[in-house]
């Protein structure tokens, strides 16, 4: 009776009984699959996303288990986190994620953004351990390094260090778009050459916003073509939506015979005029995990290629391009 008699002396009153209180010390998150509390800031964390031990071990957070996705790199780490990773050897989760393996190494966190589980897998995930996953607004694959650093910055309890690693980044940016201020407005696209097919990564895709944070545009038609996917496949008898300003070539050294032998790659102006800078395995890698660690480790290598290119010389070679036999 005492709720009920609140209820009728107040609206207020009854509203501070019945709604549930929150520990001070809670972290909750919103997400796709529901909400996510924490007791605590966690401390041993299975990263289930493709990418997302890179975040972690920013934050000088070492997950028990990291997840495969491509390559030959030990523990699924690039050179771009390794030295972040010291000596621990955390457990590989390959293909289908194993609930076994999952439960068996006692998490407080089990982070599923960028990994692409179902709500259904969430379920039983997240009766082992707290589960976190994209914001509502997010595609499961694609959210942006910044939201996704500060996201695990409060989960680990080092938002702080969160939020500074994010400003250092942006700096780094920041100081690349002052040294080239001629790139602004023009455009760029990133593209791709894989098992027979062509294409362009769209702006909502990691590659595409590296070529933004330098002050590039998108190509509209390459977004138009991706219809809200993270990439635009393209006929081979029609290139013409990679004609930008820059054209980054984000594939690996096997895909040369094919890239060199697309005929219609031969007529357009970037090829023709030397736009074209080719990235390699590791940093076509770097620009794919788009992460805090990833993309500054990428403009360290691309930054004085981007700029030959586009120096305004056809007659400039573009070192990436002539060691991959792309050159004009």
């Amino acid at each position: 009776m005492k709720v009920t008699r609140r209820a009728v002396l107040g609206g207020m009153a009854a509203c501070a009984v019945v709604r549930p209180a929150f520990a001070q010390d809670e972290i909750r998150f919103t997400h796709a699959f529901g909400e996510t509390v924490l007791k605590a800031p966690a401390k041993r964390v299975v990263s289930l996303g493709y990418t997302t031990h890179d975040t972690l071990l920013a934050l000088d957070v070492v997950p028990v288990a990291t997840r495969y996705w491509f390559g030959d790199q030990p523990f699924g780490v690039w050179p771009w986190a390794k030295s972040k990773l010291g000596d621990a050897q955390p457990t590989l989760i390959s293909g289908e994620v194993s609930m076994e393996t999952v439960a068996s190494l006692q998490p407080d966190l089990i982070v599923g953004i960028g990994s692409g589980i179902s709500q259904a897998e969430y379920s039983v995930l997240s009766q082992i351990a707290p589960t976190l996953m994209q914001a509502p607004d997010q595609p499961a694959y694609g959210t942006p390094w910044n939201e996704l650093t500060l996201t695990l910055g409060r989960a680990v309890g080092k938002e702080t260090l969160a939020n500074g690693l994010i400003a250092e980044t942006q700096n780094t940016f920041a100081l690349s778009r002052a040294r080239h201020p001629d790139w602004a407005g023009k455009s760029a696209v990133a593209a791709y050459n894989f098992a027979g097919e062509t294409g362009g990564f769209t702006s909502h895709d990691s590659r595409g916003r590296f070529l933004a944070e330098l002050g590039f545009q998108p190509v509209p038609q390459i977004d138009q073509l991706g219809k809200g996917n993270f990439y635009a496949a393209l006929s081979p008898e029609d290139l013409s939506a990679l004609d930008a300003d820059l054209l980054v070539w984000v594939s690996s050294f096997n895909s040369v015979p094919d890239l060199v032998a697309l005929p219609m790659r031969k007529i357009l102006k970037a090829h023709r005029e030397g736009r074209e800078v080719f990235a390699g395995e590791t940093i076509a890698a770097a620009l794919s995990f788009g992460s805090i660690l990833s993309l500054p480790f990428a403009l360290a290598e691309l930054e004085d290629g981007i700029a030959l290119a586009l120096d305004g010389d056809p007659k400039t070679a573009v070192p990436s391009s002539v060691a991959a036999g792309i050159a004009p």
